[in-house]
């Protein structure tokens, strides 16, 4: 697993969920607007290795 450093303000903790051909994952409405970033924290169900 890679380590990243991000310097922020806030981190919020979910679940990414399925629509249509990608996933979405929900933020406090606060954020709406704000520049963000996803970092993904396990293994996902269906990875391969290989890069999308």
């Amino acid at each position: 697993m890679d380590q990243y450093t991000i310097e922020g303000h806030e981190v919020h903790t979910g679940t990414a969920k399925p629509t249509g051909n990608g996933a979405y994952v929900l933020v406090p409405k606060r954020w709406l607007g704000a520049d963000v970033k996803v970092i993904r924290t396990s293994e996902s169900d269906d990875d391969d290795g290989e890069p999308e």
